[in-house]
């Protein structure tokens, strides 16, 4: 019953984001990335993979599956050896909760999670719940691969390219929507 109503709740988080700012919409099911701005595309990028378990409500550390959600860019790593990483909020307070009510999180690590994500910190990242999650490139690895498989941990990933023309329209707190 709990995990129902959850899940109603998350489907009334709107899907939209505050005019005038650039925001990311991942759409999973078309494997792009697009960046919309004044209810425009300005940027739409093909061809995304995502984590080699699919897609779900949680990503458990280790499952391999990209989180759904909506969540702001939290951190920037330019010397990832994915070229360039923008970190996720992940887990966001609401997945700390339904992870909660799962049995996934002890209430210790739920007050964690939940006080980060309230300050704009980055949530802890070592939970059972994982981290690590957001956007990057291939680094040195295989366009092939990238071309014909879901191969990420967990994460959206794009050429080096891509993620260089997508860098262009992130920022710290940047809206992500992955669905």
């Amino acid at each position: 019953m709990l995990r129902t109503i959850f899940l109603a709740c998350l489907m009334l988080i709107p899907l939209t984001a505050v005019a005038d700012a650039a925001w990311v919409k991942v759409d999973t099911q078309q494997a792009t990335v697009t960046v919309l701005k004044d209810g425009q595309t300005v940027l739409q990028l093909k061809n995304a993979a995502f984590g080699r378990g699919g897609v779900g409500m949680l990503h458990k550390q280790g499952d391999g599956r990209t989180p759904l959600g909506s969540y702001r860019i939290a951190w920037i790593n330019h010397q990832s050896p994915f070229h360039v990483f923008f970190g996720l909020n992940y887990p966001t307070a609401h997945q700390a909760l339904y992870g909660f009510v799962e049995g996934i999180l002890d209430e210790n690590a739920l007050d964690k999670i939940r006080e980060a994500n309230a300050s704009g910190e980055v949530p802890p990242q070592n939970t059972a719940l994982g981290g690590q999650i957001g956007i990057h490139g291939l680094g040195q690895g295989s366009l092939w691969m990238h071309r014909h498989f879901n191969w990420t941990e967990g994460c959206v990933a794009l050429t080096n390219k891509q993620i260089e023309k997508l860098a262009h329209w992130l920022e710290i707190g940047t809206r992500v929507v992955i669905q």
